[in-house]
């Protein structure tokens, strides 16, 4: 775990921070769309920020269901390329579960792309199952057109 980290509760200021990194920490690739500020506005207190010396090296957007009592949803992380593999989305998860717990949540879903390789084995470590989908990428279990045609992906279970 990197020295002076800060975990802290995400704010809609921290929209802008967010988004002008995606396309550097996704490769490339354009997933800005998926994030809309509202998620900051509305589920603030269950989002996080991770910053080392004020610089913004993590995030996760979350929140508590409002349909499944005993459900909760982590709809975007992500770390900066250079501070992986340091415990940091880890650090972000466990924050998240302690949260959920707070409010009675006991189960945890998730989902990625199935071309996110680095995306499923992080949450296979982080005790997620793959639930079952109605097709597979690359032999692994998808659910076809989730968004959109075309759209496939990987769905993720944590029980507490």
């Amino acid at each position: 775990m990197e020295k002076r980290l800060l975990i802290r509760s995400a704010d809609p200021q921290d929209h802008k921070k967010i988004i002008a990194v995606m396309k550097d920490w996704w490769d490339g690739r354009d997933l800005t769309p998926m994030l809309p500020k509202l998620f900051l506005v509305h589920f603030c207190d269950t989002s996080l920020a991770a910053e080392q010396d004020s610089k913004l090296v993590g995030f996760l957007v979350g929140f508590l269901s409002q349909s499944r009592n005993d459900e909760a949803y982590i709809h975007f992380a992500g770390v900066h390329p250079n501070y992986r593999n340091r415990g940091i989305a880890a650090s972000l998860y466990r924050r998240f579960f302690q949260l959920c717990r707070r409010h009675g949540r006991l189960i945890i879903r998730a989902c990625t792309s199935p071309v996110n390789k680095g995306s499923i084995k992080f949450h296979e470590h982080m005790g997620f199952e793959i639930e079952p989908g109605d097709g597979k990428v690359e032999g692994i279990p998808v659910t076809l057109d989730y968004n959109r045609p075309g759209d496939h992906k990987v769905l993720f279970k944590k029980v507490l």
